[in-house]
This record gives C-alpha cells, sequence and structure tokens, in this order.
C-alpha cells in the first residue's frame, strides 16, 4: 500500500497505464498470430493484403512506448520473410 498521497496518485496512474499497455500487446499477439496462421495456410495473397496493417499496427505501438523500436523492425523483418 502507498505510504503518500503522491504514491497512491502514481499507483492509480501506473494501473492506468498498464491496463492501455496490454490492450496493445494483445492487439499485437492477435494481428501478428492472424498473419501467421494465413501464411501457414498458404493464403499468400491475403496475407500480402493483411501485412502493410500489420506493420501499421507495429508502429503504433513503438509510437505509444509500448514496444522498443528495433523489437518492431525485427518483427517486420521476419513477418516479411515468413510471406516470401
Amino acid at each position: 500500500m502507498p505510504n503518500t498521497k503522491s504514491a497512491e496518485r502514481r499507483m492509480r496512474g501506473s494501473a492506468r497505464k498498464e491496463q492501455h499497455n496490454r490492450s496493445i500487446k494483445s492487439n499485437l499477439r492477435r494481428v501478428e498470430k492472424n498473419f501467421r496462421t494465413l501464411v501457414a495456410a498458404g493464403k499468400k495473397d491475403e496475407a500480402a493484403k493483411l501485412l502493410p496493417s500489420v506493420h501499421s499496427t507495429l508502429d503504433k505501438a513503438v509510437k505509444s512506448g509500448v514496444v522498443a523500436r528495433p523489437t518492431v523492425n525485427r518483427k517486420k523483418s521476419r513477418l516479411a520473410s515468413a510471406l516470401n
């Protein structure tokens, strides 16, 4: 439990940010999984149409500070090579 009022406020803010970050990360996992299932099923044309939106979602996660830029670059590269 927090000992001061400011610590209590920080705890509330941290909980809000944690929930926001968790929703973004779960969305990333969902989008990436959808893409990988399309690739595994051999539906390359559908996966190719989905790839730009996957990249956009990853870039938005970087913009909000949820995921680091090098991690996203690595994921984007691996997803593109999985498609090819």
